[in-house]
C-alpha cells in the first residue's frame, strides 16, 4: 500500500513525523484530502484537526492555522500552535471562547474586530475537537 511521509510543526516543536496511508487538513477553502502521489499544493489552513492515517489508527492535531505544503511524497504541516487532541483543555478553550464573545461586544476598530474573531474561530475549533473526541453531537 502506497505511503506518504507527514510532518506536523508549531512554533515550539514536531507534534508528528511519519509514514501515513493519508491526511486530512483544515485548509481555507474547505477539508483537503491528501494521499500518496499527490499534485504538489500550497494552502493555508484555518483552525482545526488535522487527521493523519496510519495503519496503526489515527493521530488527530488540533491546528490553529497554518501552512500545508503537499509533495507527492510529503505533506508539511506548519502551525503557530499544534496540539494533540487528547491533551486539549475544555476548560481553557471554554474560559478563551468567553473572552472573544466579551471583547466582540467591546471591539470598534476592524483590526481588533479581526483579531477577536480569530481568537473565537481557534476556541470553538477547539472546543468541536473536543466534543468529538467525547462522541458529543455540537
Amino acid at each position: 500500500m502506497p505511503i506518504i511521509h507527514v510532518d506536523v510543526v508549531s512554533a515550539t516543536e514536531s507534534l508528528y513525523s511519519g509514514e501515513a496511508l493519508c491526511v486530512f487538513a483544515p485548509a481555507s477553502t474547505g477539508e483537503l484530502g491528501i494521499y500518496p502521489k499527490h499534485t504538489a499544493l500550497l494552502s493555508t489552513l484555518k483552525p482545526g484537526e488535522v487527521r493523519v492515517e496510519t495503519d496503526k489508527g489515527i493521530e488527530s492535531i488540533y491546528v490553529s492555522g497554518g501552512i500545508v505544503e503537499v509533495q507527492p511524497d510529503v505533506v508539511t504541516i506548519f502551525s503557530d500552535t499544534a496540539i494533540r487532541a487528547s491533551d486539549l483543555d475544555e476548560s481553557k478553550a471554554l474560559e478563551a471562547k468567553q473572552r472573544a464573545q466579551e471583547a466582540m461586544k467591546n471591539a470598534t476598530e476592524s483590526q481588533n474586530i479581526s483579531a477577536t474573531q480569530a481568537a473565537l474561530a481557534e476556541s470553538m475549533a477547539q472546543l468541536q475537537m473536543i466534543n468529538k473526541i467525547r462522541g458529543k453531537k455540537i
